[in-house]
């Protein structure tokens, strides 16, 4: 009897919910056929060449170095210059004693000197006999052409041993180690008494500070953008309150394959040589594209982890494009891809937007 009361008992639990469900306010739904459009802002893409301005990194040279060796080999005999010196074009910096190469110099010039007396005597005897064998009978054609031949002989002997002294001459000069441009001695590694020429010791190190290389590593996506009327706007840490100037001198033309970067030199005067070699530089380049491209507003930019997109326009529906990102500047960036100028675009991307969804333009 219990059993069935309680059977009775939750029935009428059971209608007492249902009715109570059927008195609630019934969920409003969008009819079929009908959505909802937002509204949107949108711009025009526009086509134009792009002005922008970087700051790089860039490192002072000088504007010519060189590191002098020794080209025979020999003791320093006598250094004239140091580390900072001042040096001229053809000024002597040092000398060297060379034994084997004096000897061999005073050789060739005394076998000179025999050669030479040899050719006057040959050459004398020579044409004493060709003016005596105007006189018929006087000399025999033999004779003649044996004096012709001793004359000729010590010709060639004569100038093969010109050439021998000349090349001694040249070597006896290597003993004297000139600059071959004006600048200053940054290095001098050997002492008086060292053995050089055998040996991959150099004698100096000399550099040109009067006027400096600026060279700039321009990143291969604006090397097409640098002009050659660009002026480099600097400078470096040891006079950050000062701000130099260089105008474009030179490229490298092609791209340096380890860097993939275009290696553009600015050369810089410095006459008082407040600039130092081997400083670092911050330059202000200004950049300008050789050819218009189609930019849009940094904010219509779509970005996700695959791709990046705009919301284009068409007919009141949104048309989602893939493009690749270029250059930004003045909120506008560039953009590669099926956009052109004069499209409509949204504003204000978002990832809610999707393929084919209605909107409404704002006025």
């Amino acid at each position: 009897m219990k059993t069935i009361h309680n059977s009775i008992l939750a029935v009428f639990t059971v209608l007492a919910v249902s009715c109570n469900t059927d008195k609630q306010d019934p969920v409003t739904k969008a009819s079929p056929g009908k959505e909802n459009v937002i509204s949107l802002s949108t711009i025009k893409a526009k086509k134009d060449t792009v002005s922008y301005t970087l700051s790089l990194p860039g490192e002072l040279y000088p504007y010519e170095s060189v590191t002098l060796y020794a080209k025979i080999e020999g003791f320093v005999d006598k250094l004239y210059v140091d580390r900072g010196s001042q040096v001229k074009k053809d000024q002597l910096l040092a000398t060297l004693d060379a034994p084997e190469i004096a000897q061999h110099y005073l050789a060739a010039r005394a076998k000179q000197r025999e050669v030479f007396q040899k050719l006057n005597f040959s050459e004398a005897n020579y044409r004493r006999m060709l003016d005596a064998s105007r006189v018929e009978g006087a000399v025999s054609t033999l004779e003649l052409e044996q004096a012709n031949t001793r004359f000729l002989g010590d010709s060639a002997a004569h100038n093969a041993i010109q050439a021998e002294m000349e090349a001694a001459e040249e070597l006896q000069n290597y003993t004297r180690v000139k600059a071959p441009f004006s600048g200053v001695i940054t290095r001098r590694p050997v002492s008086p008494g060292t053995l050089v020429g055998n040996t991959e010791e150099p004698l100096f190190d000399l550099a040109r500070q009067n006027k400096l290389r600026l060279v700039v590593a321009i990143p291969e996506k604006h090397a097409q953008a640098i002009q050659d009327s660009v002026t480099a706007v600097f400078t470096v840490n040891s006079l950050k309150n000062r701000t130099f100037r260089a105008g474009f001198s030179r490229s490298s033309v092609a791209l340096d394959p380890q860097l993939r970067s275009l290696m553009v030199e600015f050369d810089v005067d410095n006459p008082g040589q407040v600039l130092k070699a081997g400083s670092y530089a911050r330059v202000q380049l200004n950049f300008r594209r050789s050819t218009p491209s189609v930019r849009v507003l940094q904010s219509s930019i779509i970005r996700t982890k695959s791709e990046n997109y705009v919301a284009r326009v068409i007919e009141n529906k949104i048309n989602l494009v893939p493009v690749d990102i270029g250059l930004g500047s003045g909120g506008w960036t560039e953009i590669s891809g099926a956009i052109e100028a004069g499209d409509i675009i949204v504003k204000q991307g978002s990832t809610s937007l999707t393929e084919g969804m209605p909107v409404q333009l704002k006025d």
